[in-house]
């Protein structure tokens, strides 16, 4: 099953006009942040919108987590009301920029056995229909929910490091002063690890995809796990996002969402892992 079926276009058009939209979402994605120069960590949070008749997901992007008041703060499968506007310097369809201060907490939806309802209707089984359609169209669906067919591994490598521009952006940010302390403010660091998943999707003749993992979690659980060996480390994250979460007891689904500039690539954005 899918959100778009097949005489369906895939995600709805952005407005036309630049006028504020409230929208309602249940919160399914947090990615990795990345360093910004004003912000310091800019992350993109995604989810499915759930005051519409269709179900449809949307993309919200900049926001810094790091400014935001502990009662404003927002985690995975909340329900938000957020006002926002179409982001109009991205063709994805399901991009919105969104006004930081009309972000409202509606409320949490604790348990796979409350989210399913919402969630299992969205989950698709080809990841090799999305990428035809990425490179055929800049504005295709580039947020969707994949189940695998099967995930054959999770290929943790030692992170490289921030690029000359990201550290140019993380070095800037740095030394502003804190507007209240005055004080400089601490630089984002890199995780030690990246990981990809290598899997197949349902789609016949598929031959196989690998997506690197930009879930938040995987930077979270490195940076609690910050006194363990690299071997440790390594160890720790194979089993938490391979063994926990794709285990044969679990119904694995991939949140799955490609680059503005680069719209055939794809990446992991997080993991759906209720029990069979």
């Amino acid at each position: 099953m899918s959100l778009f079926g097949p005489g369906e276009a895939g995600p709805d058009p952005k407005p036309a006009d630049d006028r504020i939209v409230q929208l309602q979402l249940l919160i399914t994605v947090k990615a990795a942040p990345n360093p910004s120069e004003k912000y310091g960590e800019t992350v993109c949070v995604a989810g499915l919108r759930t005051d519409v008749l269709r179900p449809t997901w949307v993309r919200l992007y900049p926001i810094n987590f790091r400014h935001l008041d502990s009662d404003e703060a927002f985690k995975k499968y909340d329900i938000v009301t957020v006002d926002a506007k179409p982001a109009r310097q991205d063709q994805r369809r399901e991009s919105w920029k969104p006004i930081m201060d009309r972000i409202r907490k509606e409320r949490h939806l604790d348990g796979w056995k409350s989210r399913q309802p919402l969630l299992d209707p969205a989950v698709e089984d080809s990841m090799c229909r999305l990428n035809r359609e990425a490179q055929e169209r800049s504005d295709a669906q580039s947020l969707a929910l994949v189940r695998p067919k099967e995930v054959g591994a999770l290929k943790v490598v030692p992170h490289p490091g921030w690029t000359a521009e990201e550290q140019r952006k993380i070095e800037a940010y740095a030394n502003q002063p804190d507007l209240f302390s005055g004080r400089s403010k601490s630089p984002l660091q890199a995780p030690r690890f990246k990981a990809a998943y290598h899997y197949r999707c349902h789609e016949p003749g598929c031959n196989g995809h690998k997506q690197h993992v930009i879930d938040w979690e995987l930077v979270a659980l490195q940076r609690r796990l910050d006194g363990y060996s690299d071997a440790a480390l390594r160890e720790a994250l194979e089993a938490k996002f391979l063994g926990e979460m794709c285990a044969p007891n679990r119904a694995v689904a991939f949140y799955v969402g490609n680059q503005a500039k680069r719209v055939h690539v794809f990446s992991v954005l997080g993991v759906y892992w209720p029990k069979r």
